[in-house]
C-alpha cells in the first residue's frame, strides 16, 4: 500500500485536495494522509467539515503578525522530523503557497517524491500582488 501524503494548508488547496484525498480513500492500494501547515487553519477548517475530513497532521505554525520568512522558517523547522516519521511515498502539494514551496524543499532534502497539483495563480510579477509567485 502506498502512503501518499496530501498537503493542504489554506482554504483554496483543500478545496482542490479533498477530492482527490476522498477519491484515494476508496482506492485500497493508497493509504493518503492529510497535512495542514496551519497556514490559514480558520478557512481550511472550514472546508474540512464540509468535506467531513479532518487532517491526519497539523504543524500548527500560524502566529500573529508573522511573516513569509517566519512561515518559511516555522515549517522547515517541523517538517524534516515529521516527514521521515510518516515517511510518504509520495507527497503532493498543490499551488504556490509557502507551505507547498517548503513542504516540496523538505521532500527534496529527504529524496522524497513530490506531486504538485495546480501551480497557482500568475501575475508575471513576482512581487505583486502575490509575494508567493516566486515559489511556484
Amino acid at each position: 500500500m502506498k502512503k501518499i501524503l496530501l498537503c493542504a494548508s489554506t482554504r483554496p488547496e483543500m478545496i482542490k485536495m479533498a477530492p482527490l484525498y476522498l477519491e484515494l480513500k476508496h482506492r485500497p492500494a493508497f493509504n493518503p494522509l492529510l497535512l495542514s501547515t496551519g497556514q490559514h487553519k480558520e478557512m481550511l477548517y472550514q472546508v474540512c467539515e464540509t468535506f467531513g475530513i479532518q487532517p491526519d497532521y497539523d504543524m500548527q505554525i500560524m502566529k500573529e503578525r508573522q511573516d513569509l520568512f517566519d512561515i518559511t522558517t516555522a515549517i522547515l523547522s517541523k517538517a524534516k522530523e515529521l516527514l521521515i516519521s510518516i515517511h510518504p511515498d509520495l507527497v503532493l502539494v498543490h499551488g504556490d503557497t509557502t507551505s507547498s514551496f517548503v513542504l516540496s524543499l523538505s521532500c527534496f532534502y529527504l529524496q522524497i517524491p513530490v506531486g504538485h497539483v495546480e501551480a497557482g495563480l500568475r501575475t508575471y510579477n513576482l512581487y505583486s500582488p502575490y509575494p508567493e509567485e516566486y515559489n511556484r
